[in-house]
């Protein structure tokens, strides 16, 4: 049988993450005490059959087929409940799907010393066995892997070290002017590209990306990557970086989010996965030693993210901007692709954030507050994973140690029961007063969590959020920003993509 007849069967593993709107759900007893549940088999799921389990659900037209369809997961939820188990499929462990924010809460608040994330497991192999390979002999000294990839112990060291140089305001605030310059820039890429009617002549989704790039870039690297230079030649080191992150986004979603057989042997997928990784890695180390060689020229400045990170030794600079970038390209590019699309598509809300970017403040809530609200309704990161480290009581039932479960909290974030006016993108909703029926805090804190929770929350926050509202703020100065058609459709892969045809018409403020 061709392979691609599976191809959404094979997706079944990504399905995890993608996950919108559903019903109103009431929460239960959820706790530690696992006596008299409900067994995990008598958990709400797709119907079994015998040998072949949940399969049929999802091949030769089944219901659950197109596994990008960020509807898929409504049609679960709307049908089995707030508590969802799909079997084991190809040697993928069963997960369980959780759009119950007070069990989400419990369960988060009980994993948060030293969670366990399940993630890239095709990068995990790289750092730690590939690699490993390739230098036999050359001593087996053990190395972390990184934020990305590591749990336990190993994840808890490297946290604890790289938390003082990324999360200190101080150092964040140094990036400022040059993230400030990167947005300019890009500003004059806008209008040079754009054609007679005010529409953005390349592809829009790599322009963002470009944009995101140079600025975390700017932050992980200690240097402008002049990603915006026409000249550019398409074998520059510059352009080769830009290219492997995204063919690496590519391959991940192919072997990381659906059963694949490298975990059995080396595929020529695997292959080619191992060999984007190490070029990945060439190109950061080459860039890093260009940010070295500016750090000798800044003599009597603070120190930076990198050159804080380099005291600490040159792998855990390299393993930074690895996962820096990994992280903050792709999501930024298209959070600023949705918060742009509902500000075209709510003008009155567009114009409220233009005369107070126009106003000069120094702070701007109601431009983070549509940031937030972006995040809410068409977030980049559908949902977050926690595997169990002991059985727990989960609405009823018992949810032994070493389970998947993923908390949907875009889902969540658009029940009406946790988010009044849900549809709505409503910013004023981060700002109102305790007595306004729309007022955030009335909603559960465990419904929306754009940048995760506790100690495994996102580590680049700070850095993200620079970057967006600096460019949504020189966005909002130069351009009337209109959409016409239909909405883009978003399909999930690793993350939820805003996908083309672009209808942005970007006017230029008089």
């Amino acid at each position: 049988m061709q392979a691609t007849k599976f191809k959404s069967l094979f997706s079944l593993a990504a399905i995890y993450k993608n996950c919108v709107r559903t019903v109103a759900v009431t929460s239960t007893t959820t706790n530690t005490n696992t006596e008299n549940l409900k067994p995990f088999k008598d958990i709400p799921g797709p119907p079994s059959l015998p040998i072949i389990g949940q399969l049929h659900h999802f091949m030769f037209g089944g219901v659950f087929t197109n596994m990008e369809d960020p509807k898929t997961v409504t049609r679960l939820t709307e049908t089995y409940g707030p508590i969802i188990r799909l079997d084991s499929i190809f040697g993928k462990p069963p997960l369980l799907f959780l759009s119950d924010p007070e069990s989400v809460a419990f369960i988060l608040r009980s994993e948060n010393w030293m969670p366990i994330r399940p993630d890239l497991e095709s990068l995990e192999y790289y750092r730690k066995y590939y690699k490993k390979n390739k230098k036999a002999g050359q001593g087996n000294k053990f190395q972390t892997t990184g934020l990305s990839t590591e749990n336990g112990k190993e994840w808890k060291e490297f946290r604890s070290t790289v938390n003082p140089v990324m999360l200190q305001p101080k150092t964040i605030k140094l990036y400022t002017a040059v993230i400030d310059e990167v947005a300019q820039d890009m500003i004059a890429r806008m209008k040079a590209n754009r054609d007679d009617n005010n529409m953005i002549k390349k592809d829009f989704y790599k322009e963002m990306n470009l944009w995101a790039l140079e600025s975390i870039g700017t932050v992980a690297l200690g240097c402008r990557l002049n990603c915006f230079d026409p000249n550019l030649p398409p074998e520059s080191p510059e352009w080769q970086l830009f290219q492997c992150i995204q063919d690496l986004f590519t391959i991940s979603y192919e072997i990381d989010f659906k059963p694949n057989l490298w975990r059995l042997f080396p595929t020529p997928m695997f292959w080619k996965a191992m060999k984007l990784y190490e070029k990945h890695e060439n190109l950061l180390k080459y860039f890093i030693k260009k940010g070295q060689d500016n750090l000798k020229n800044k003599c009597g400045i603070e120190r930076g993210v990198l050159e804080k990170l380099l005291e600490i030794n040159e792998y855990t600079a390299y393993i930074m901007a690895s996962d820096m970038l990994f992280a903050g390209v792709d999501t930024a590019a298209n959070t600023v692709t949705a918060t742009l699309y509902l500000l075209a598509k709510n003008p009155e809300k567009q114009a409220k954030l233009r005369e107070e970017i126009l106003s000069k403040s120094e702070r701007r809530p109601y431009l983070r507050a549509c940031i937030k609200e972006s995040m809410r309704l068409m977030p980049v990161v559908a949902g977050n994973a926690r595997k169990t480290s002991k059985p727990y009581n989960i609405l009823g039932y018992e949810v032994p140690k070493d389970v998947n479960i993923i908390f949907t909290h875009q889902t969540m974030s658009l029940m009406e029961n946790n988010f009044p006016r849900a549809d709505e993108f409503i910013p004023e909703r981060w700002l109102v007063k305790k007595d306004d029926p729309l007022y955030y805090g009335h909603s559960h804190p465990f419904a929306c969590l754009p940048f995760g929770f506790g100690v495994r929350s996102c580590i680049g926050r700070r850095i993200a959020e620079l970057e967006m509202e600096t460019f949504m703020s020189k966005l909002m100065e130069n351009f009337q920003v209109e959409w016409f058609g239909p909405p883009p459709k978003t399909v999930h892969r690793s993350l939820n993509y805003i996908m083309g045809p672009y209808n942005f018409v970007f006017r230029d403020i008089k």
